[in-house]
């Protein structure tokens, strides 16, 4: 007979697995998500919204429609990298924003530690309290994205 005492004191429902061991679990079932996506033509949204990986693979080049990093560690996104939709980067830990970046939608940028120089979107929604918008206005942002072979289709928010 199972007593309170012994599940109150945790002596019957004891974890299979440490937290560290499902952590790297779920980080390595998130690289083969990538990676089935990648094979897969990259078409289509993207979500690893929230997750605990702090970078993408080189080989990510390409997302067909939205790709949602928000909430997640990322702190760096592959160089080259084509969103079809828009990219949601509020707060995330990105830093810095790629070579050549191309955004065929919105990007959300809100809450980010963002200080980098940025390339191109259609919308820009940025955090008026970061150290970029305080920095940068949008005049000079436009100007920024325009040397670097980039566009904006729509408006720039700060």
């Amino acid at each position: 007979m199972i007593k309170l005492i012994d599940i109150l004191e945790n002596k019957i429902l004891v974890p299979r697995r440490s937290k560290e061991e499902r952590d790297k679990n779920y980080k390595i079932a998130l690289q083969k998500k990538i990676q089935q996506y990648i094979k897969g033509g990259s078409k289509g949204n993207f979500e690893l919204k929230g997750t605990p990986l702090t970078s993408l693979p080189d080989n990510l080049t390409k997302v067909g429609g939205y790709l949602d990093l928000e909430n997640s560690k990322i702190t760096t996104l592959p160089d080259n990298l084509q969103v079809g939709g828009d990219l949601f980067l509020r707060k995330s830990k990105i830093t810095s924003l790629p070579n050549n970046l191309k955004v065929g939608g919105d990007l959300w940028l809100g809450d980010t530690p963002l200080s980098d120089e940025i390339t191109s979107s259609k919308w820009w929604y940025l955090n008026p309290y970061s150290d970029f918008t305080e920095k940068y206005s949008k005049k000079q942002i436009k100007k920024m994205i325009e040397n670097k072979g980039g566009y904006v289709k729509g408006r720039i928010y700060i």
